[in-house]
């Protein structure tokens, strides 16, 4: 049993130190005083500037992780011929392409809502919509190795990082996580 006392003492502790600091401070009950201290104000963009410049900010962070996910299992791989037939580790590589462009889909969805905050993007962005809808399948045509779908990945992500620069929204690649991949 002091596997529970060990969790208690902090609560024990910090709830004495609000009590004290609230009864010294004087009127309204100690619970009052004590949400005071614990709750704190979000940030939130105010202005337009401010809203746009963090609508570009997460287009370029979805956009990153988006493009590394394509570059490292599907472009790379597929450059390196390591999706030809009979290469040894062949269907692994074909999964874990799969698993990548699937992330890469859910991450340039996410990327359209997160330029929603930019007219700019949204206009930039707007003629790759039908595009980005087409990357649906994909996923699963990377999984049987067709080749047509590594590069329309390929060139898909060419064109979103081409509607960052274009908008000031520099997209620098980050190669996600395998734990990452997973979650979607």
């Amino acid at each position: 049993m002091p596997h529970p006392i060990r969790r208690l003492a902090p609560a024990l502790a910090l709830t004495c130190t609000l009590s004290a600091g609230a009864t010294a401070c004087g009127g309204g009950s100690a619970a009052e005083e004590a949400a005071v201290y614990i709750t704190a104000p979000t940030p939130s963009p105010t202005t337009q500037d401010e809203r746009e410049d963090f609508a570009r900010a997460r287009f370029a962070a979805t956009a990153g992780l988006a493009a590394g996910a394509a570059y490292r299992w599907i472009v790379k791989p597929w450059k390196d011929g390591v999706f030809d037939k009979g290469v040894q580790g062949r269907a692994a590589a074909l999964d874990k392409a799969g698993l990548a462009g699937t992330f890469a889909y859910n991450k340039l969805k996410t990327l359209q809502r997160n330029a929603q905050g930019d007219p700019e993007l949204v206009e930039d962005l707007a003629p790759l919509v039908p595009e980005l809808e087409r990357l649906k399948d994909l996923p699963a045509k990377l999984r049987a190795g067709d080749e047509a779908a590594m590069r329309t990945f390929d060139e898909t992500i060419g064109k979103v990082r081409g509607v960052g620069s274009r908008a000031d929204a520099h997209i620098r690649v980050m190669i996600p996580t395998e734990s990452q991949l997973a979650a979607g």
